[in-house]
């Protein structure tokens, strides 16, 4: 059974070099979330209720940071599905080359 590629050689290149660069930024940014990090607290998902409810405490924002971590890890897994599915069209497309020529 043959299977052909479903993406060209140089958009499987593009998609596999975007996806190397998802997975290292969305990694250390949900590394990042996960240790609490001062300098992206502008960043957690915090609506105008919770910061009118009277018992609003630090476990609050921890579990906020710790949900954009997890969010984060997540994107990042599917970068590397991404990544796979990228390398493995390019394998595919360098396979159909060789058997042309």
């Amino acid at each position: 059974m043959a299977v052909c590629p479903i993406c060209g050689p140089k958009l499987s290149i593009c998609c596999s070099l975007l996806s190397m660069w998802g997975i290292v930024m969305l990694a250390l940014l949900g590394v990042f979330y996960k240790i609490h990090s001062v300098a992206l607290f502008e960043d957690i998902p915090l609506s105008a209720e919770d910061w009118k409810k009277d018992n609003y405490t630090m476990s609050i924002i921890h579990e906020k940071f710790d949900q954009t971590a997890y969010n984060c890890f997540i994107a990042a897994g599917l970068y590397v599905v991404l990544f796979i599915f990228s390398c493995f069209q390019q394998r595919m497309n360098s396979k159909a080359s060789y058997e042309m020529s």
